[in-house]
């Protein structure tokens, strides 16, 4: 029997981009499933988590994840629109997001129809490559296209009621047990992985474990 992989995700972290382009294939070689868990950035879940007085580190995460792409090849961009409406000069959150609850509940509908990863791979690749107005025309449509999916069937079961809101939830509340709120984070038979940069170290241990096909 397989084991289960959880992958915390949220489609505002370009870390959490880097490790949905790089998941499937490292962990091709076990014999484990991957099952996606979205949750929504802290900067939704905490609009005061980000302020001036942490500046330093949002300007080196602005730095360090385009560095990091272009070191594994990955296409990337700032996005355009940004997932969350957030002032950058303020950190200020605005009260109405039209972007990120239907992109978070989206990828809750993909993992139902169990293609979650494939979803955030395809979705957020369209969104942090820099695609421009990504949020418009066929963009996301063709996205989940090439996960597999149809993007107006999820939106339906989407828009049928509170339980994609509740799964959010859920999975938040499990994030935080399992001792780490940052995205993205792996979770290994409650052992957790902090970053897209720590995927070795889960390939290891799950080669010490015997996963190894």
């Amino acid at each position: 029997m397989s084991e289960t992989i959880d992958l915390y995700f949220s489609f505002r972290s370009p870390y959490s981009y880097l490790a949905a382009q790089l998941a499937e294939d490292a962990l091709r070689d076990f014999d484990v499933e991957l099952h996606l868990r979205p949750v929504l950035p802290l900067a939704i879940r905490e609009p005061n988590f980000f302020d001036k007085s942490n500046h330093d580190r949002v300007r080196y995460i602005l730095i360090d994840w385009l560095r990091r792409a272009e070191m594994l090849g990955l296409p990337a961009g700032f996005p355009s629109p940004d997932p969350i409406v957030q002032d950058m000069s303020t950190f200020t959150i605005a009260d109405e997001q039209p972007h990120i609850f239907r992109l978070t509940y989206l990828g809750v509908e993909a993992e139902k129809r169990e293609t979650g990863v494939p979803f955030a791979r395809e979705v957020s690749r369209l969104i942090w490559s820099g695609t421009p107005d990504w949020n418009q025309g066929d963009h996301l449509a063709d996205a989940a296209k090439r996960a597999g999916l149809d993007l107006a069937a999820m939106e339906a079961a989407v828009d049928s009621g509170e339980t994609h809101k509740a799964i959010v939830e859920s999975n938040q509340e499990a994030q935080a047990a399992a001792g780490h709120r940052g995205v993205p984070l792996f979770v290994y038979k409650d052992e957790p992985f902090f970053g897209q940069d720590r995927i070795d170290s889960l390939c290891w241990k799950l080669e010490k474990d015997g996963l190894k096909r």
